[in-house]
């Protein structure tokens, strides 16, 4: 029998949401949210980076980073860029600001994966961390499978004299009618 509380994603994100909870806490005084912080800490890793490839390193959507970024650049913790070779693409990148306070933060980050993982030993953790690696990466069959009943359904187009009248255009016929 299927138990929600059994399910893998489910005890995936709920393991996840309950440590951003605590580590969102922690950025709080700091005047960040999680994005903030992980947008941040993924151009550490590497800058020079366009808002489309930092949304897919961070799982951030494109929309919702673009608010962040920009909350993060008049904070002046990042900065953005046009490339000479692409004046429609934003370089974004962290300002020495930004870096000086992630040299804060990173030990906070690296303090609740240890306290989370402590009951692992070293090589179950790097074995752990690959197969969660795996598992995102295998997501991407997904994508390309889906049940049919997931699929919208496909009404075949009718030319205009055919079409079945929308609540819309009955409305609009009444009303018309009662003018008259």
């Amino acid at each position: 029998m299927y138990r929600l509380t059994d399910a893998f994603p489910y005890l995936l994100t709920r393991v996840g949401v309950r440590m951003g909870e605590l580590f969102s806490r922690r950025l709080e005084p700091y005047g960040l949210t999680l994005p903030m912080y992980r947008a941040m800490a993924a151009l550490l890793e590497k800058g020079d980076r366009p808002l489309v490839e930092l949304a897919e390193v961070t799982s951030i959507e494109v929309s919702t980073l673009s608010r962040q970024v920009a909350a993060l650049a008049r904070k002046g913790l990042v900065s953005r860029r046009r490339p000479d070779a692409n004046a429609r693409m934003l370089a974004i990148n962290l300002t020495d600001k930004g870096r000086q306070l992630l040299e804060k933060l990173i030990p906070l980050a690296v303090l609740h994966e240890s306290v989370v993982l402590r009951e692992f030993d070293k090589s179950r953790i790097v074995e752990l961390k690959r197969e969660l690696v795996m598992i995102h990466d295998s997501l991407a069959e997904l994508d390309v499978i889906s049940a049919p009943e997931a699929r919208p359904p496909v009404r075949p187009r009718a030319s205009n004299k055919m079409r079945a009248p929308t609540p819309k255009s009955v409305t609009v016929r009444k009303l018309k009618q009662n003018k008259k």
